[in-house]
Parts: C-alpha cells; sequence; structure tokens
C-alpha cells in the first residue's frame, strides 16, 4: 500500500512538475513573440528619427541659405 502511495505521489508530482513546464514554454513563446514586436517597433521608431533627423537637417541648411541670401542682399541695397 505504501508503494502505490508513493508511486501515486510521484505520478502527481510529475504531471505538476509536466503542467508547470509547458506553462512556462507557453510564457516563454509569449515572451519571445513580444521581445519581436518589441524589436520590429524599436526599428521602425529609429527609422522615424532617422527619416526626421534628416528632414531637421535639410530645413536648417534652407534657413541658413535663405539667411546668408537676405545679408548679402541687405549688405548690396545699402551701397
Amino acid at each position: 500500500m505504501r508503494f502505490a502511495g508513493l508511486v501515486l505521489a510521484l505520478a502527481i508530482s510529475l504531471s505538476l512538475t509536466a503542467c508547470q513546464d509547458t506553462k512556462a514554454r507557453q510564457e516563454n513563446e509569449q515572451l519571445k513573440a513580444q521581445l519581436s514586436q518589441l524589436e520590429k517597433d524599436n526599428g521602425d521608431l529609429q527609422d522615424h528619427v532617422d527619416a526626421l533627423t534628416q528632414e531637421n537637417t535639410e530645413l536648417k541648411a534652407k534657413k541658413k541659405s535663405k539667411h546668408k541670401h537676405r545679408s548679402s542682399s541687405k549688405a548690396g541695397n545699402q551701397n
């Protein structure tokens, strides 16, 4: 009888461990999927930042070139 109880306890213990292992695997897969999505989102955001940085640089260049034209035309008008 004690042996049967021990076997039963062992079987229950193993099934609980397997259940927890399955649960852990499922959670691990969910976390991997979330990580993959976050990496994709991060890449998208980096692309957006790069585009905005380039746009900002272009706008600054345009502003400087307009400012130079105004400065040189003002100097010419003063003569």
